[in-house]
């Protein structure tokens, strides 16, 4: 039964339109990884995909017309679109993140109605939104923080859509408990990526062969920039003193002037920007620290970690959703005395450093290997799309909100599309 739906899936003729926020960039993000992944899911069922944005393009976009895809520029607040969607009539139309969705859902549903809607959140925004604010107000985080102006927006644009990916089961069990947003409109899909086979475990460099901590993540992320600073400043002088020749090797895209300034070669702490080859570099590393403060979704960063066979030290928030009920790839600590005495531990002892390693492969083939998710996500894509209007009929919550944006966003774009021509 489950190849018969694959098979008719891989054969029908679907026209795909994805709605970019920016160009992929899958060197410099997380956000741009998993876009690739969904974008590789599509391109085995043959179809048509096309990837639109309004977005400026960057240095160090993937250029998507190099696998097939159709590349097509769009412009916010203009009519444009409508004859653009008018002659391309998707079949079905994934937007990324919620403000994308916000923008074009109703330029959509007014063009093509019978096009499956998806949203891909990437991350639940308002909940990293709430706890960076908690953080910078040193306080606790309560549920009612959530209950925000950024959450309507946000949970509106998912009760709109017919389907939202959702990357982290704790964000949808929120959407699910807090907001009381139907499970038919949501679905579970991490990482998707390849298994970890013997192979790929023996070719990885070994104990011996490795140096240095590492650090990585784009530093226009905040809870990466902050990660780093917290290193610098309360973690890092801890591990020094125990490991004086030892050095921390931080890697991200985009590094501005106040990140560069940090760098001190003298105590070992390097900002190293953008890695040609982020893999390369962290199969080099011995061990990587990740003490994210505040944020959300789950982090490529250590995703690519235990791909690599490096262990890492995170915390409660870096971790979570992550590793399911499996052993962490290193330590989850969350004091700064806590994280260096665990770092240094991983970097010395080579019985912990496997151990950690192991659980770290674990983790990839029994969460993240897309041979788990694939097959699931098809078979609900075309049962919607083969009930769509009973789908549509039994979620009236989101065609009365589409109502109030076609009555409210859809004039108040129109009244910026006519001030733009003017």
């Amino acid at each position: 039964m489950r190849e018969t739906a694959f098979f008719i899936f891989m054969n029908k003729q679907n026209n795909i339109l994805i709605i970019g926020s920016v160009w992929p960039e899958p060197d410099s993000s997380a956000a741009g990884s998993r876009m690739m992944q969904l974008i590789s899911l599509f391109l085995r069922r043959k179809d048509r995909i096309t990837f639109a944005s309004a977005a400026a393009d960057s240095e160090f976009m993937f250029d998507v017309s190099t696998i097939g895809i159709d590349r097509v520029p769009i412009e916010l607040n203009n009519e444009s679109f409508d004859t653009f969607i008018k002659q391309l009539q998707p079949t079905m139309v994934l937007f990324d993140r919620f403000m994308t969705e916000e923008q074009y859902g109703w330029r959509v549903a007014e063009n093509c109605p019978d096009a499956l809607r998806m949203l891909d959140t990437e991350d639940l925004h308002c909940l990293r939104v709430a706890r960076q604010l908690a953080f910078k107000e040193k306080r606790e985080l309560k549920t009612s923080n959530l209950h925000s102006d950024h959450a309507k927006r946000e949970v509106a644009s998912i009760c709109r859509c017919d389907l939202s990916l959702m990357i982290s089961d704790v964000e949808m069990n929120i959407l699910k408990k807090e907001f009381k947003v139907d499970e038919s409109l949501l679905h579970y899909v991490p990482f998707l990526l390849d298994s970890i086979t013997q192979y790929d475990v023996e070719v990885l460099s070994q104990f011996s062969e490795r140096s240095h901590f590492i650090s990585i993540g784009n530093f226009l992320h905040e809870p990466n920039w902050n990660a780093v600073q917290y290193l610098k400043e309360s973690i890092w002088p801890l591990i020094r003193k125990k490991l004086p020749q030892i050095e921390l090797h931080i890697y991200g895209a985009y590094p501005s002037q106040k990140v560069e300034a940090l760098h001190n070669a003298k105590d070992g702490f390097l900002i190293k920007g953008r890695a040609a080859d982020a893999k390369e570099v962290m199969r080099r590393a011995k061990v990587c620290l990740a003490p994210l403060r505040f944020g959300a979704g789950i982090k490529g960063k250590l995703v690519e970690a235990m791909q690599c066979g490096t262990p890492s030290v995170t915390t409660d928030i870096g971790a979570e959703a992550m590793h399911g009920n499996l052993p962490w790839s290193g330590f989850i600590k969350n004091s700064p005395e806590e994280i260096a005495e665990a770092a240094v531990k991983l970097y010395i002892e080579e019985n912990a450093w496997k151990q950690a390693r192991e659980n770290g492969f674990k983790i990839i083939n029994k969460i993240y290997a897309k041979e788990l998710h694939v097959q699931k996500l098809i078979d609900r894509i075309i049962h919607l799309q083969e009930n769509l209007e009973n789908h549509r009929l039994n979620n009236f919550t989101g065609a009365m909100l589409m109502h109030h944006t076609m009555t409210g966003t859809k004039y108040m774009a129109k009244w910026i599309e006519e001030k733009n021509s003017r």
